[in-house]
């Protein structure tokens, strides 16, 4: 098969035809980012706990902050932090990849030159890691929910299935920026900016039921809005999602995965005469 092929067959072969490399390469991946430090790997569990605790002071002791009225109810005073954690679960594991897949190739450019090195596994490990991070962190919020608000809905279990297109959706974003960051530089420099942008215009801070209703349907255009709302409404409100909009975000997502993953394929050629 051409190793350049960008087919949706060949999309969907991706994984499990190098799911041994990814998986060895995301360990390392994770291991690397704690590599010299006191506690190690155990700072994955340690930073989104510190996180959860500063939420809650700052927003529910200092501030005396309330969610107010959702599109599921009232929130109480103790699941502000848990709604804000929550949101922000979703909107790290878009801009983890996201923020660096401008610099996936031009930063490991000697795979560029072993030709038999599938290059497209560089997004797969950095969602993975992407992903590991974000699961650490769930488990922290349901701890959280847990002391703060006194139970966990049974729907929380649904919740990688929410997380499942947003990852999907990622991944295509991550092959088609990553082929374009070896030729246009500059988008390791506005990846930041279009993710802090993301994270504002979605309901990370306040519910979507603040923004009037006419400008309401913008905010949706915000790949990470659907997401938080769904997972929210899993986690703290055990509602399930609509059904027809997670079709509809999982159909989108695999569309613009293969078109990122043909792009990608199409590009990389010429990789290694920019590098």
């Amino acid at each position: 098969m051409n190793q350049f092929n960008g087919s949706l067959w060949s999309l969907f072969q991706s994984l499990p035809r190098n799911y041994t490399l990814i998986a060895r390469m995301t360990r390392r991946e994770v291991a690397a980012r704690y590599r010299g430090s006191i506690i190690g790997l155990a700072w994955s569990f340690v930073n989104p706990v510190l996180l959860l605790f500063v939420y809650t002071f700052v927003f529910t002791i200092v501030f005396k902050a309330r969610w107010g009225e959702s599109q599921f109810g009232v929130v109480n005073d103790g699941g502000f932090a848990i709604m804000i954690f929550a949101g922000m679960i979703v909107h790290s594991l878009f801009s983890e990849c996201f923020i660096r897949s401008p610099g996936l190739i031009t930063g490991n450019a000697n795979f560029v030159k072993r030709v038999v090195f599938p290059l497209e596994v560089l997004s797969w490990v950095a969602i993975g890691s992407a992903a590991f991070h974000a699961a650490v962190s769930l488990l922290v919020l349901l701890v959280g929910q847990l002391l703060l608000m006194g139970s966990i809905p049974s729907t929380a279990i649904l919740v990688p299935l929410v997380y499942l297109p947003l990852m999907i959706l990622t991944l295509g974003l991550s092959w088609f920026v990553s082929a374009s960051g070896v030729y246009f530089r500059d988008l390791s420099q506005v990846s930041g900016f279009i993710s802090t942008v993301l994270m504002f215009l979605s309901p990370v801070f306040y519910p979507l039921s603040s923004i009037p209703e006419s400008y309401r349907w913008a905010f949706y255009l915000n790949p990470l809005t659907f997401i938080i709302e769904a997972s929210r409404g899993l986690l703290l409100f055990g509602q399930l999602p609509s059904a027809p909009g997670l079709a509809v975000y999982y159909a989108v997502s695999l569309g613009v995965a293969w078109l990122g993953f043909a792009w990608f394929q199409k590009t990389r050629r010429g990789f290694a005469d920019v590098l």
